[in-house]
């Protein structure tokens, strides 16, 4: 448990906003889901907001327990985020999730990436609507597990079908 902390610790220190410079471009990219609890997001950067939304696709497809459709999402996760200054540690964690066929392996390497991700995207302008934090205490063993949500509603990419609605929002990223 201490090690995972501290690796947990380190990670979120080495998170690719750490090496981030202030892009200048900007444009607004929206990001919205088709289900009724979710909600808008406006993120002033583009090259964040598609991160994010490769991002989202990816924990999709945890949801759905789809190991192939990851693979995917990953794919393209870790393209957007090499072409991120900064992020190239956190790209490298997406092509391992892209590499392996395998959904448990797949759901440990989105626990790294998620912890990345969360310092991320709490570093960024949004300039409308709410990503929700989220986490469930049982995956990883017991050790918990977070991620990052359009959607108020828990739909668990840890567990998938299994456990379904495991989990709470323990914060708010909002909007200005």
């Amino acid at each position: 448990m201490k090690k995972i902390f501290g690796i947990a610790i380190l990670t979120v220190l080495m998170a690719c906003n750490q090496a981030e410079k202030k892009s200048d471009e900007k444009a607004d990219s929206t990001i919205a889901k088709s289900s009724g609890t979710s909600t808008s997001v406006v993120i002033e950067d583009e090259k964040k907001a598609k991160i994010f939304a490769h991002y989202v696709q990816l924990k999709d497809a945890f949801v759905k327990s789809d190991a192939a459709e990851a693979q995917k999402s990953a794919v393209e996760l870790e393209k957007s985020l090499a072409a991120y200054e900064g992020c190239e540690t956190t790209a490298s964690i997406a092509k391992k999730i892209a590499e392996t066929k395998n959904l448990v392996v797949q759901r440990k390497d989105f626990t790294a990436l998620s912890m990345d991700l969360i310092a991320f995207i709490k570093s960024t302008p949004i300039k409308s609507g709410k990503i929700y934090v989220q986490h469930c205490p049982m995956a990883n063993k017991g050790d918990g597990g977070d991620w990052l949500s359009t959607e108020k509603e828990i739909k668990n990419p840890y567990y998938g079908n299994e456990m379904l609605e495991c989990g709470r929002v323990t914060d708010e990223i909002k909007g200005i």
